[in-house]
Parts: structure tokens; C-alpha cells; sequence
């Protein structure tokens, strides 16, 4: 018999079959294609023994075969369950799909097995810790178990493993059952962690409680499974199988694994046909991943479906990080009561292609890899030879702040009473790791540093306010000169502009104002100098000290002060010195030539926002797309289009030919200006190393000696800081250095290293 259907003629009469179709499945080949619903990438991955003959025409194969034998068409049609619930197309003898896209689906009928609700014993919560400096494996492996009897099938494949990792497991709590079954898997797993859950949020709250206690910080990629058993599936474990199998091989993971790895691109790692793409699988879930997407201030059509489908993959540190940022807890996921569609585990599964979107990466699928694993890497993106951050030295109480703001004003302050002013607004931004700090403790400027080291950046620019020779703001600076054990690398930047009440430096009025006094060239230099002496004071080219100015057309005569500047400092025994300047966004009344500078710094968001990238307040009014607080006053931009205009061609010919190029990671002044705030809507770390990448494609050849700029370290009340928050952790720093710092291992970088190590011991 076997003979007989593997014969030449035989699979040469199949391949007929499916070319000539009967006029009823020429009708079912015309409805299925216009319905969008089969997927041929699922159909094929699905059921890889289907002959290769057929992959070039999987739905005819589908219609004349694959039904019968009870092959599903995408992951959720089930035809047998779709007969068994809709008895009325079976009397019919209709083909259930057939049914389903002709009709079916407009009436909601159901096409996959319902779930039993099952009663099980509450579980005790634990608060887990675990500590950020422990020691870990490369990789993370995640198994959620809910069917018991599943666990022996996924130890065996465990102990398969040759790859380096820790390994944890997630127990719908079962009373007795449970607890002998996590003592099994630690006396056969020393070192693994097994934490018992609740009977809530399918495997999608499991992993998250792991995500949220930071369990799953510092690996290279996580791969997450779960005993899946499909009951809306004849072939149930073999599709468990599938999945998991086309993650975790017997044979080629570590190739596959350090490729997936290796390729800055990738988010996620899913079996042949669990890449889903088409606006069919929104189900209900539409508007609940929109509302949990908004928590990071990622906007979603309807339009656009891309995800990792299953929950089995690997996924990479950033996603980890963007779930984190989330903030979901168990209180927020539905209870269980076998539901199909429309909870929150249903959504956050389609929320993960949009995190892996925001941040410009992809989902692989596992013959993808394989192909890959054959060619060589893609050539390493440059690197910047060197990086700055702008410096805010405001976290202290001075007098003139309490005489204008109140006794014992900082930008603290602000911070905490910034308020959201439409859904989505992520308002207000608080400190983590470093937490309210004051920097009249030193200590914290080298805190401070050893995070920035570690992002990749080689030194803070601090600005400098200096007005005719009074300084404010010069505590930190100063107190840092007599503690030379402590690591800060920095050069100043003068603030040479007034201070005036409504914080923009141009308007309102004039509390400390910038004169320009005649032989205030030399008196600048003069107070500069205990700085530029200072060893940690950083020298860029390996040679001169830096010094930039934020507004140069603000002095009388520009080129003339920076002559007499750079005169003052070979006067004084500094020698040369680099001076730079901002690319401000407002012409000031003394036009600078270019070359008066040896380079201009860009500044984002000065300067790059257009009269169409605003969403709020500008000339076609709200296109936010919801209700904005009745007295805002102030502008809304989009943050996508920051970074489109900054990587545009037509853009990049407007500036100074040695110009930095700048970047920032999000900016919103409401905690200054309140209702008449300035922001950046639709920023995330994300999207930060979206641009990051973008700059490094199309900027950062030709930036200045390669060089790049933060926009900024710590400005709080600007929301534009690198620094740790309870919002997002250290997610910035983690983006900003796995774009930026040279790797150990890292083909292409080889030749800026050298570069980078003789500033970097110029400046330390």
C-alpha cells in the first residue's frame, strides 16, 4: 500500500489533482484567496512532510487534501472543532473553512476548542529578588509547566542541551502535585528556579513575573517555551513539538543561537510558520494592545499585524527590558475563565511585534536562521570614535534659586510635579539607581560616570555658567578639583545666555543677564583654567582641551571673542584648545562664520522639528487622536519624525560641514512649562536605538572625527537623561552601549579602538 502511494505515479496523480480543482473548489480556492485567512507560511511550517511540489501552491493543497486530513489553515481554525461547534455546517456537508470565509466569520463563530475551566488552590506570592551582580549563564531558558505530565518530555530535551544556560521554571500551582514535582526538578536541575503561579494570565503572567522581578536581566536572549498542548488540535503534541523543536534543535542550536545573537536586527526567534502578519489575527484585541503600547508611547493602526505567534521563541535583552517597562503585574491580567480572545495575555501576544517594530528589529523563523548560518555577518555597523553627553551641574541649592524659585529649589522639584496631560503622556519621569541625588556629594558625579563608561561615553560636557566673572551652579565642578580619586571625565560648555523666568533663555523676564562686557574674553579663560589643568579634563583629539559655547551669535562679535579666547589660553600655557559650538535653532543678531569654530554640536530637538511633524498645536491642529488637557497651551511633535528629518539628506546639507551629529533620547519640558510644555511624543528606548542605528547608517561618517552627542545626561525637568529611571531602569544605557561601545570581539571596530583608548587616557 505504502508502495503504491510513494510511487512516481502516484504523487505525479496528486500533484494533478490539486491543478485540476472541481468547480466547487474553484469556488473555495476564490473565496479563501479573497479572505485573506489562509496562511501559506503557517500551512508550510505547520506540516513540513507535505511534498516540496506543493509548497508553490499550499492553499489548492489545503482545499483538496490538507481539510481532510485535519490540517488547520492558520493557527486558529481548527476544521474538525469548527464542525463540532457548528453542527449546522456539518449536516450542510459543507467544507468548514469554506463556511468560515464565506460567512462564518462575520457571525463570530467558533473555530478552535474552548478550553475547561479548571479550579485550582491559590497560590502563596513570594516576593522574588535576585541580584543584579550574581553569576549567570549566557542564556536564559523559561518553561512554563501547566500540564504536569508534559515535564518529563521537556527534561529530556533539557538534558539535550549544550549550550550555556540558566534555566527556570514557572508551576501553575497545584497544591500537593506541584510541590513534589518542583522538588523533582531540582534534584534533576541543581541551580534551577522554580517559582509556583497562579492559574492566571495563560504562560504570558508567568514570564512576566519573571521579567518584572529581573530574573531574566543581563542574558544574551531568553528562549521561552510552555507546555502547549493545543487542544483545539488533533495533532496537539506534535505541534508542541514543532514549536519548541524548531527553537531548541537536537542538532545546530549553538550555530543557530549565536547567529540569532549576533545580528543586532533580530528581536525574536520562532519556529517555521509562527511569524503571523495580516490584520486577520487582531481578533478583539485591537484596542486593548493599543492601550498597553501607549504605556511607552508607541502608537498602533489597525493596519499594521506583525508578531511572534505561540509564545514560544527566543527573544533578546531589549524586548525583556521593553516588557519590564510595561509595568504589568498580576492585577492587571484576567482571571481565568477559559476565554478565546480579547484578554490581556491575548493582547500582550500581539503587542511583542510592535515592541520588536519600535526598536527597528525583526522576527526570524527558524529556516531563515539556517540560511543565514551560511553566509557571512552582515559588515558591523561604525562606531562613534568618540561620545559626550550634555551635563546639567543644577541638582544643589544655591541662592539665587531660593530667591527666585523658593528655599531649596532644584531641578528635583519639577520633576516630581510634572502631571500627564493626555493618555499616554508619560508624566512624570522619576530617578531610580541613583535616586534624588544631591551633587554636593561627590560621590555621585562617580556613580554617575561609571554608568556612562559602561554606555560608552567618553566624557560629560558641563555647562558652565559664568556671567561677568559670578559663577552659579560651580559647586559640584569645584568640590570634584579637590577629590581627584574620583573618576568624571568632563569638559565645559558655556551657557553664555540670560537666565530668565520662563526657562527658554529668549523670553520673559531677565533674572541673571549675560553682558558682554569689554575684556571678558580674558577673564573667561582665566576662571576656565583650574578645569583645563585638571587631569580628568577631557582632550578629544589625544592633544587639545575642549571648550564649546551654547550661543555664540549672542556675543557681540563672535569671531573676534574666540580670537581673543583662543589668544587668552596660548597666553596662559593651555596652547591650543578645540572650541565648538551649538547648532542653536534660533538666529541670533551676530551671524557666525563656519570655520570660527572648530566644530558645531547638533542639538535635537533645536532645529529639527517642522511645521507638519506637530501633533499638537501646530497649523492642522490636533492629530494626536484623543483629548489633549483643555489648557495646554504648548506643542506635541512626533519623535519619528525627529528622526526621520535628522538622518534626511536635505537636512544634514543645512549644517556646518565639521558638525557632531547629536541625538537624544526623548525630550518634554512639562515639568518647567507645565500647559505650555514643548514634547516629544513617542519616545522609547526603542525607538532611541531606532535613531541610534539610523545615525550610524547615515550620519556618522560624516559627523565630526566621527563623534557623536547626547542630548543629555541628566536634564530631569526636560525629560531628556541617559540616567536610570523608574520608568524604563537602565534601558536607555543598555541601547546606548550595545549601539555604541566597541564590542571586545567586534570585526570592522578594530581601527577606531586605538583612537578611542589615546583620547580616553588624555582625558583620564
Amino acid at each position: 500500500m505504502n508502495e503504491d502511494l510513494n510511487s512516481p505515479w502516484a504523487r505525479l496523480s496528486r500533484f494533478a489533482r490539486v491543478l485540476f480543482l472541481s468547480r466547487q473548489e474553484r469556488k473555495f480556492l476564490k473565496a479563501a484567496r479573497a479572505s485573506g485567512m489562509f496562511d501559506p507560511v503557517f500551512y508550510k511550517g505547520a506540516y513540513p512532510a507535505i511534498h516540496r511540489w506543493f509548497h508553490k501552491m499550499p492553499l489548492r493543497h489545503y482545499i483538496v487534501f490538507g481539510e481532510k486530513r485535519g490540517y488547520r489553515p492558520n493557527a486558529d481554525f481548527s476544521p474538525s472543532a469548527y464542525l463540532r461547534y457548528n453542527p449546522d455546517v456539518a449536516e450542510m456537508g459543507l467544507s468548514p473553512f469554506y463556511h468560515y470565509v464565506i460567512g462564518g466569520h462575520k457571525e463570530g463563530r467558533i473555530t478552535k476548542e474552548l478550553p475547561k475551566i479548571e479550579e485550582l488552590p491559590e497560590v502563596e506570592r513570594k516576593v522574588l529578588r535576585f541580584e543584579p551582580q550574581r553569576k549567570q549563564a549566557r542564556f536564559a531558558v523559561v518553561a512554563h509547566i501547566y500540564y504536569p505530565e508534559i515535564w518529563e518530555e521537556f527534561a529530556e530535551r533539557f538534558n539535550r542541551l549544550e549550550i550555556d544556560y540558566d534555566l527556570f521554571v514557572t508551576l501553575t500551582y497545584r497544591g500537593e502535585e506541584s510541590e513534589g514535582l518542583a522538588k523533582r526538578i531540582e534534584a534533576e536541575f541543581p541551580g534551577v528556579t522554580v517559582v509556583p503561579v497562579a492559574n492566571r494570565g495563560r504562560d504570558i503572567l508567568p514570564f512576566m513575573t519573571l521579567v518584572n522581578a529581573g530574573a531574566l536581566d543581563g542574558y544574551e536572549a531568553v528562549c521561552k517555551i510552555h507546555t502547549k498542548k493545543s487542544p483545539h488540535r488533533e495533532d496537539g503534541d506534535y505541534w508542541r513539538q514543532h514549536l519548541i523543536g524548531g527553537i531548541l534543535p537536537d542538532e545546530g542550536l549553538e550555530t543557530l543561537l549565536e547567529r540569532f545573537v549576533a545580528d543586532d536586527g533580530n528581536a525574536f526567534w520562532v519556529a517555521d510558520g509562527q511569524h503571523y502578519s495580516g490584520t486577520e489575527w487582531w481578533g478583539s484585541n485591537f484596542e486593548i494592545t493599543r492601550y498597553l503600547l501607549r504605556r511607552i508611547e508607541v502608537e498602533i493602526s489597525w493596519d499594521v499585524l506583525d508578531f511572534p505567534a505561540g509564545s514560544i521563541y527566543w527573544v533578546k535583552p531589549l524586548i525583556i527590558g521593553l516588557l519590564k517597562s510595561l509595568h504589568l503585574h498580576e492585577e492587571a491580567f484576567d482571571v481565568e475563565t477559559a476565554q478565546v480572545d480579547g484578554t490581556l495575555a491575548h493582547a500582550l501576544e500581539r503587542a511583542m511585534g510592535f515592541l520588536a517594530m519600535t526598536a527597528g528589529q525583526r522576527v526570524v523563523q527558524t529556516s531563515q536562521l539556517e540560511d543565514w548560518a551560511k553566509q557571512a555577518l552582515p559588515a558591523p555597523l561604525p562606531r562613534p570614535a568618540f561620545t559626550s553627553a550634555f551635563y546639567l551641574p543644577q541638582f544643589h541649592p544655591i541662592p539665587e534659586n531660593d530667591a527666585w524659585w523658593g528655599k531649596g529649589f532644584t531641578e528635583w522639584r519639577g520633576t516630581v510635579n510634572a502631571q500627564s496631560l493626555f493618555a499616554g503622556h508619560s508624566q512624570p519621569v522619576l530617578p531610580a539607581d541613583l535616586g534624588f541625588y544631591d551633587l554636593r556629594a561627590t560621590e555621585v558625579m562617580g556613580e554617575q560616570t561609571a554608568l556612562a563608561r559602561a554606555a560608552g561615553i567618553d566624557a560629560f560636557c558641563v555647562y558652565h555658567y559664568w556671567f561677568e566673572g559670578r559663577r552659579v551652579l560651580e559647586a559640584p565642578l569645584d568640590k570634584l578639583l579637590t577629590r581627584p580619586e574620583i573618576d568624571f571625565p568632563f569638559y565645559l560648555c558655556w551657557a553664555n545666555e540670560s537666565w530668565r523666568r520662563n526657562w527658554d533663555g529668549m523670553s520673559g523676564t531677565v533674572l541673571l543677564e549675560q553682558s558682554y562686557a569689554k575684556g571678558f574674553e580674558e577673564q573667561l579663560v582665566r576662571d576656565s583654567l583650574p578645569y583645563m589643568t585638571d587631569p580628568r579634563y577631557a582632550r578629544p583629539d589625544g592633544s587639545r582641551p575642549r571648550f564649546m559655547i551654547y550661543r555664540p551669535e549672542d556675543m557681540p562679535d563672535p569671531a573676534g571673542s574666540v580670537a581673543r579666547m583662543r589668544a587668552a589660553w596660548r597666553e596662559a600655557g593651555i596652547g591650543e584648545v578645540e572650541l565648538g559650538a551649538v547648532c542653536f535653532h534660533v538666529e541670533g543678531e551676530n551671524p557666525v562664520e563656519d570655520d570660527v569654530f572648530d566644530f558645531w554640536v547638533e542639538m535635537p530637538p533645536h532645529g529639527i522639528v517642522g511645521m507638519s511633524d506637530y501633533l499638537v498645536g501646530g497649523p492642522d491642529g490636533n492629530r494626536l487622536g484623543r483629548e489633549v488637557h483643555g489648557g495646554f497651551q504648548g506643542l506635541v511633535y512626533d519623535y519619528n519624525r525627529v528622526i526621520a528629518n535628522s538622518v534626511s539628506e536635505s537636512y544634514a546639507r543645512t549644517l556646518p560641514e565639521n558638525t557632531i551629529c547629536g541625538i537624544m533620547p526623548s525630550w518634554d519640558n512639562t515639568a518647567r512649562r507645565g500647559l505650555t510644555a514643548h514634547m516629544a511624543y513617542g519616545a522609547n528606548p526603542g525607538r532611541f536605538r531606532y535613531w541610534l542605528n539610523q545615525i550610524a547608517r547615515k550620519r556618522l561618517e560624516g559627523s565630526y572625527r566621527q563623534e557623536l552627542f547626547v542630548n543629555a545626561w541628566n536634564e530631569w525637568a526636560e525629560k531628556a537623561m541617559l540616567e536610570p529611571t523608574q520608568s524604563y531602569g537602565d534601558l536607555y544605557l543598555q541601547v546606548l552601549g550595545s549601539q555604541i561601545a566597541a564590542p571586545a570581539e567586534a570585526g570592522g571596530a578594530e581601527e577606531l579602538q586605538p583612537q578611542k583608548e589615546k583620547r580616553l587616557s588624555a582625558s583620564v
